[in-house]
């Protein structure tokens, strides 16, 4: 039921024969969505000084707490949710070595007989994993004509229902009003959302929503997933974190009681030293250092906007999201664009049929790459 390999791992093989083929060419990484800007001052110099901790008997650390370090989950609590209004304690903030790892480990708190369903296009990671536990899966349709922003129906009833927002790939972003209706939805028909936070750091507009926590309601229906690896750079340090709101509860069990077992069954959780370089992303000097990389990255992002708009080429995305979704020109398929932007231009992208069925005739790149190779 699954392709031969992983989306990105087919992207990377393709460039990897074009490039050994044309070792005089140079490429423009506009693909995958990985970070170019290092880690700022403030991280590198916790992670110093936690490396240098690790090296003393009387300050050394063994094995984490297994929620992950109070310091850092209490940061995280005040900074991304508490100062937005969100009630969500440090107890109910779950330490992880990333949000792909845990997007695909909380489905094995449900049973296998629970439906599911995502949006298509669709992170893959969401579908693949829950194929490979042998769950029936239902696709919601996100197209141009609902701003790839689907809207329940009561023909999409699911146990678990998946959402981005800013969108993987598309780049759309839910506002208040459409993401409280999946919260009624999920309320009224005893569903779980999963709502994927990674890129809330590159939402600009005041009006929308962070986290699925500032809708009234969510914290009865939603687990939410959040990561560091965009927000700060993380991509190789690995830390991310998933949020389970204590009042969260199906059939008399609490599904924050049911993650606590499965965590301290399956992992030992992320680094002291990894912990300390993410609580200093959440202190005023890390902030400020942060924001600095993000706006490289919505730097490029305008800069790619600016390019299709004289091109004529619809889109979405870009400008609350690093992700830039266009429709292809002149009726291409998404894989005659990837081969025509490698072997004409030199340019990686992604394919938007690699993120289902509607991505077909789509295609997406990343703001993260550098900012002059983007300009060119």
């Amino acid at each position: 039921k699954l392709p031969g390999s992983y989306l990105f791992s087919t992207v990377g093989k393709k460039v990897k024969a074009y490039s050994e083929a044309h070792p005089d060419k140079k490429v423009i990484r506009l693909g995958i969505g990985d970070v170019t800007q290092p880690l700022v001052p403030a991280i590198i110099k916790a992670m110093h000084e936690a490396v240098d901790e690790m090296g003393n008997a009387d300050t050394f650390h063994g094995y984490a707490p297994d929620l992950g370090y109070e310091f850092l989950r209490s940061a995280m609590a005040k900074n991304d949710y508490q100062d937005r209004g969100c009630d969500i304690k440090a107890d109910e903030i779950f330490i992880s070595d990333g949000a792909k790892c845990d997007s695909g480990n909380i489905q094995e708190i449900f049973a296998k007989d629970n439906k599911i369903a995502v949006c298509d296009p669709v992170y893959p990671v969401y579908f693949d994993t829950n194929v490979m536990a042998g769950r029936r899966i239902k696709f919601i349709s996100a197209n141009e004509g609902n701003g790839f922003l689907p809207m329940p129906t009561e023909d999409d009833k699911a146990d678990l229902i998946y959402i981005c927002s800013p969108n993987n790939p598309t780049g759309a972003v839910f506002e208040h009003e459409k993401l409280k209706a999946w919260v009624d939805y999920a309320n009224k028909n005893g569903a779980v959302l999963i709502f994927d936070a990674a890129y809330e750091a590159f939402i600009g507009d005041n009006n929308l929503p962070h986290s699925i926590f500032e809708i009234e309601g969510s914290r009865d229906c939603a687990i939410e997933i959040c990561s560091l690896s965009k927000t700060a750079g993380f991509t190789g340090v690995r830390c991310g974190y998933t949020i389970i709101p204590k009042t969260l509860k199906r059939k008399g069990m609490c599904l924050n009681d049911m993650w606590v077992r499965n965590r301290t069954t399956k992992t030992n959780g992320v680094s002291y030293i990894v912990q300390r370089g993410a609580a200093a992303v959440f202190s005023e000097e890390g902030q400020r250092q942060v924001k600095e990389n993000l706006a490289v990255y919505r730097g490029n992002a305008k800069t790619l906007m600016k390019a299709f708009d004289n091109c004529g080429i619809w889109y979405c995305g870009g400008e609350n999201a690093p992700y830039i979704w266009f429709k292809c020109p002149n009726n291409m398929t998404s894989w005659e664009c990837f081969d025509l932007l490698l072997n004409e231009k030199q340019i990686i992208g992604t394919p938007g049929v690699g993120f289902g069925k509607c991505g077909e005739g789509y295609f997406r790149l990343s703001s993260f790459g550098d900012t002059e190779e983007t300009k060119e």
